[in-house]
Formats: structure tokens, sequence, C-alpha cells
């Protein structure tokens, strides 16, 4: 191995412990205790150092919140190949509530923090979001060209008013149901509610369907 190949191997392998150690100060604490100092401190480096690798602490915010977009893509794709498009939007949409109540300081992050989703986008980048939205507006399109969905029914119209009730569902878990005078719904049965109401309580098809 080369010197220059070397060198950018240590310089990623520093970018992948900040990451790391941001990642668990945020799982741990929240995105409100993300600090170049508190970095530092975890990997036993200068916050000087972390400069070389991310340009501010908004900056270290965005890669991880382009992370969760990526995981929660990931999560989508492994229902990619169920052949019926209401099932596939079931699984997707139960996808969507497990991840979001598995990874709640990633999932605030990504959608619930003012400092984290539009105004830690980078106007010149795409939308992390848009290709898991994609995904649920094509599959919008199939039931439409197959009778089930009302002809004046826009499927990205859909696939947004769909991940509006699965984010309600999650955002309440993550601070409504924090309160103990509102009274508590599962976020598991009221995911079942909302996408048996979309879909039919009819279980959903595995992958391999």
């Amino acid at each position: 191995m080369g010197i220059q190949e070397r060198r950018t191997e240590l310089r990623q392998a520093l970018r992948d412990r900040i990451l790391d150690a941001s990642r668990e100060i945020v799982g741990r604490e929240g995105i409100a205790a993300l600090s170049m100092r508190k970095i530092a401190e975890a990997i036993d480096y200068s916050p000087a150092s972390l400069y070389l690798h991310f340009r501010s602490r908004a900056d270290i915010a965005r890669a991880l919140r382009a992370e969760g977009h990526a995981q929660l893509l990931q999560a989508f794709l492994i229902h990619a190949t169920i052949v019926d498009a209401a099932a596939r939007l079931k699984a997707m949409g139960q996808a969507y509530v497990e991840f979001g109540l598995a990874n709640p300081e990633t999932y605030r992050l990504m959608f619930m923090e003012t400092s984290g989703a539009a105004a830690l986008a980078d106007p010149g980048d795409a939308d992390p979001g848009a290709a898991a939205l994609a995904m649920m507006a094509d599959a919008f399109v199939e039931l439409r060209a197959d009778g089930r969905l009302p002809a004046h029914a826009a499927p990205p119209e859909c696939a947004r008013a769909l991940w509006a009730n699965l984010h309600g569902i999650v955002a309440l878990e993550l601070t409504l149901y924090a309160t103990p005078a509102v009274p508590q719904t599962s976020a598991e049965t009221l995911a079942g509610l909302t996408l048996g109401a979309w879909f039919g309580h009819g279980a959903a098809s595995s992958p391999d369907t």
C-alpha cells in the first residue's frame, strides 16, 4: 500500500470514528447534546481534528440524517418483491413505524427537528427521503392501474397522505405519549388499524411472494 492510499485509509477511519461517536451521543442524549467538543472527547482527539473531516456540527448531523434515510430505504427495499401493491404498501408502512420506534433519535433528526430536516438540508442535494416516497407512489400507481384506486386519486398525493399517517403514529409515540395524562394506544395497534383501513386487514405478503 502506498503512502497516499494509507493516508486515505486513516482519514476514512477517523471519519468513521467521528460518525460512530456522534451516533452514540445522539442515540443516548438526543441531537441537542451533539457538539464538536463532546465528539472530540469521545474519540480522544482535539476538536480541531474534527474540522478536517466535517465543516461543522450541522455537517455531522446532516451525515447522520442521510444515514437514517438510507436505512429507511433499505427497510422498504426488503419488501420490494411483494407482487401485490397493497400488500407491499402495508409491509412498507409497518417497516416505517418499526424503524421510527427502533431509532427514535435518528427519526427525530430526520423528520422532527427544526434544525435537522429542512435546516440541515444542503440546497444542492436531492431530497434523501425521495426514493422511499417514490417507492410508495409507484405502488399507488399500480393500484390505480388495477382499478383499486379512484381515477381522480393522484398516486404522489396518496403516498404523502399515507406517509403523514405513519409519521403521526411515530410522532405520537415519541412525543405526546411522553405525557402521562394522555391516553395511550400502542404504535403497533395504531399502525395495524391505519394500514388495515388503507389496505384491508389481511396479512401482508412475504418478500418472496
